[in-house]
């Protein structure tokens, strides 16, 4: 991941998270590192709301086609099918065509993708996911010689197809290197790049009144500016490939909450380029693919509690005294602790978040968008998009 998460919990000598239990939060992040967790009895099995996305458009035209002919069966009197009768035909027919669509995959031998952000759990398991299926990945990290553990880990694990790069989305030299290297290692017989996952990310939790000017123009440019940057050199690789652009924002960019809206502005911005990058790109032959999870799906992947216990205290030491008396500690403690469910959910489930970028790659004809999200947030997120405000409001109030 580039850079911690930025999650703000107690200020001066709380009673903060006990210290066995910060370190046990560190074997944690320590294990596994390159492995989704496993997901345990009572967790919710995942819905496939993309499938079921895709699936309601060509239901609603074969209704109305249905409806449609049966009337004028009637009318010429060829016929007294019923709508229903061609209705359920055309929707067997029709969701038969889909399902073959939507599942038909690329050859992965002689492609190469390129995934930043390996530090984080979700870049490094998905490098080893794609090396498995025989792409040849370059794993960009943003400290290559600073994770000795976390690198020599991945690359243990995975074939000599994997090639680790030092790749700071914020740094121009490096990328410009990385797009270099990329150049010298693509395997024999391509002509480019199959594809490009942003998958680095660096948070900044807080009221936006708390958060230093330094740490949202550091979010800035390694939530948006580095990702622009890094598509914009490794592009012309992609478009000899006719490959394709993934981004990985969040569901917080269709409902976005308090304490986090630097992140939430970020994020939709990315989601806003993406869609004009699309419309660039389309007769290019290149995909733009958003993959945008939830935080209920990513839960510890982006976030510790030792992280969000230093950050908080280093914000409420940038507070001035005015901001401090009008907000005061129990507020700013209460704010930032609303924040830990997340952090403390040591059995999250990744296979959700790693289906949906592994199709974003492989899939011949990806979707537009894959929302990785759980029941609840998908519930909240439809209620935002198509209910009146007054009734959100009043809901999640």
């Amino acid at each position: 991941m580039s850079g911690p998460f930025k999650r703000r919990s107690s200020l001066k000598a709380l009673p903060p998270i006990p210290i066995d239990y910060v370190r046990k939060s560190s074997i944690r992040r320590q294990s596994s590192v390159c492995l989704p967790s496993r997901t345990s009895p009572g967790t919710v099995q995942e819905v496939p709301w993309d499938v079921l996305d895709r699936c309601i458009l060509p239901v609603i035209c074969c209704h109305g086609a249905a409806f449609t002919l049966s009337n004028v069966f009637h009318a010429l009197q060829i016929s007294q099918v019923t709508t229903f009768t061609l209705f359920t035909f055309f929707t067997i027919v029709v969701l038969g065509l889909v399902f073959f669509y939507h599942n038909l995959k690329i050859t992965a031998a002689g492609k190469a993708v390129l995934i930043t952000g390996c530090d984080s759990k979700i870049g490094s398991a998905l490098a080893r996911h794609l090396d498995e299926q025989g792409f040849t990945v370059f794993a960009g990290f943003q400290d290559s010689a600073g994770q000795n553990a976390l690198v020599d880990e991945l690359k243990e694990v995975c074939s000599a197809r994997l090639h680790v790069l030092q790749l700071d989305v914020t740094n121009e030299t490096q990328i410009l290197a990385a797009s270099l290297s990329v150049v010298e290692n693509l395997p024999d017989g391509a002509h480019g790049l199959w594809a490009v996952v942003n998958a680095a990310s660096w948070v900044a939790l807080g009221e936006i009144e708390w958060i230093p000017q330094q740490v949202i123009r550091k979010a800035t440019e390694i939530n948006f500016l580095g990702p622009t940057r890094v598509t914009q050199i490794m592009l012309p690789l992609v478009r000899r490939a006719h490959g394709r652009i993934v981004y990985m924002t969040s569901g917080l960019c269709r409902v976005a909450d308090p304490v986090r809206g630097i992140h939430c502005g970020l994020l939709a911005a990315i989601e806003a380029q993406a869609e004009c990058l699309r419309k660039e790109l389309r007769s290019r032959g290149v995909d733009v693919v958003v993959v945008a999870p939830g935080e209920l799906t990513s839960g510890n992947t982006w976030v510790s509690d030792q992280i969000i216990l230093n950050q908080a205290k280093d914000m409420w030491k940038q507070l001035c005294q005015e901001q401090k008396l009008e907000y005061g500690e129990k507020y700013f403690e209460t704010a930032i602790r609303s924040l830990e469910k997340y952090s403390k959910s040591p059995e999250t489930d990744l296979t959700p978040v790693l289906k949906a970028l592994n199709d974003a790659v492989t899939r011949t004809f990806p979707m537009i968008k894959y929302t990785p999200i759980s029941r609840q947030e998908k519930i909240k997120a439809l209620i935002a998009d198509y209910c009146p405000r007054a009734m959100y409001d009043l809901i999640y109030a």
